[in-house]
């Protein structure tokens, strides 16, 4: 009995974590979330985006709008009516007018209002752009997250698997007098820290789920299912020197922002025009009723208006207005070289963190988890004829188990990695070249 127990445990040791490639084919007929499916699913139903999208279409109207007279005023009058009896025909003075009057901004202010609108119009696509970004980011983040706690638990239940058979065995030996009551204790102790870890991994799972969900627009406690099997095979090191290039030109931030800059200057310059007079002009036509005496019927009358306003404050009013719009010029220049420093930054500690991950995954893979698997089975066929104590073998299995999963989360932290530096750049895919 001891010996099969052995051979399944030995059995159980070296069999890879993840499911055969049969069962990850049968779950793609189960409604199996694919990356690639969470990230269109996302693009098409996601509300923040779809808010940004809404947002931009509403500021694109407003450079037609811009670039358009004021509306012009219809004005119905009644001058001077006697109060004694209302009477048209009375007074020689008393008109019924009917005029209008069309206001006409000095040359050049409506060409830079809409060159104001048209700047904020495109920072606002920009910003739609840069929010795709960010989005796919988000997706790739949840989804490799739940992936990684996906097999975290699978490795804890193989563990939980072999404790109990390591508890059997103890016990076996401990019956027959050839064991130790504190080796079942042990066991039956490390057992128990399985079933405290799983039930962590479990909510951490639900939260992660919860978050793709909602980045989905689906209900938040829906359930969602992963592929057993994924590609293990990291792409090679991006070249540093040309996505430090590329972001200049593909970042829709940094494009965002040197449109708000642009539309900052446009203020500006109409600030500067604000010392330039604005004009009305209008036309009146004046109905006169009764007749002058001995002349006949009273004659209408037609006046023609003009005013314009008068910049007299311009110290406190236009002077500052202009040292306004030259500091938000400022900030958004300065705002440019800020994130172009953030960015760089960014991609540099991410490349840093992705070429330590992939090292790391490749030990994992090919030295440290194989020599592990070595490890406990060694000590698993000296515990057999007692030449290792069983405290040894349950640390050597666990220190496996631990390998196992630092792998897991490796893999997907370097995947997350990637999702951060194509982000960062511009990209939905980094591509090394």
């Amino acid at each position: 009995m001891l010996r099969l127990i052995f051979y399944s445990i030995l059995l159980t040791i070296f069999t890879p974590t993840q499911a055969p490639a049969e069962q990850g084919t049968q779950h793609k007929t189960k409604n199996v979330l694919q990356l690639q499916d969470a990230i269109s699913e996302a693009l098409v139903s996601n509300p923040g985006l779809a808010r940004m999208g809404s947002q931009a279409k509403a500021l694109a109207q407003k450079p037609s709008q811009a670039e358009t007279l004021p509306d012009p005023h219809l004005s119905l009058n009644a001058r001077n009516l006697p109060t004694d009896s209302f009477n048209l025909e009375q007074e020689p003075m008393t008109q019924i007018q009917i005029g209008i009057m069309q206001s006409f901004p000095f040359p050049g202010k409506l060409a830079l209002k809409k060159e104001t609108a048209q700047f904020q119009a495109q920072a606002a696509e920009k910003s739609v752009s840069e929010t795709r970004l960010f989005l796919i980011r988000q997706v790739k983040t949840r989804w490799w997250s739940i992936f990684k706690n996906d097999r975290a638990l699978e490795i804890i239940q193989q563990n939980k698997a072999l404790l109990t058979q390591f508890v059997e065995i103890a016990q076996t030996k401990y019956k027959v007098g050839k064991g130790l009551q504190q080796d079942v204790l042990l066991a039956q102790l490390e057992l128990s820290k399985l079933l405290d870890l799983e039930i962590t991994l479990y909510a951490k799972r639900r939260k992660a789920e919860a978050a793709l969900n909602g980045l989905l627009n689906r209900a938040t406690n829906q359930s969602i299912r992963l592929p057993d099997i994924v590609s293990e095979t990291l792409p090679p090191m991006p070249n540093e020197k040309r996505l430090l290039q590329d972001y200049k030109k593909d970042r829709p931030l940094l494009a965002a922002v040197k449109d708000r800059i642009f539309a900052a200057r446009s203020r500006l310059s109409l600030a500067k025009k604000g010392f330039e007079p604005d004009f009305k002009l209008g036309a009146v036509y004046g109905y006169r009723d009764g007749q002058n005496p001995g002349r006949g019927d009273r004659s209408d009358f037609v006046s023609l208006l003009f005013s314009m306003n008068l910049p007299v404050y311009g110290k406190t009013k236009q002077s500052k207005a202009i040292d306004q719009r030259l500091d938000e010029l400022t900030t958004a220049r300065w705002s440019l070289s800020e994130q172009q420093k953030q960015i760089e930054a960014e991609i540099s500690s991410a490349l840093a963190s992705y070429r330590q991950l992939s090292d790391q995954v490749s030990l994992f893979k090919t030295g440290i988890i194989p020599q592990a698997k070595q490890t406990v089975a060694s000590m698993l066929s000296g515990y057999q004829v007692n030449k290792v104590d069983f405290l040894n073998l349950v640390r050597a299995q666990l220190t496996l188990y631990n390998f196992e999963i630092q792998y897991w989360k490796t893999l997907s932290e370097a995947n997350m990695t990637l999702a951060q530096l194509a982000h960062v750049v511009g990209k939905e895919q980094i591509n090394a070249k």
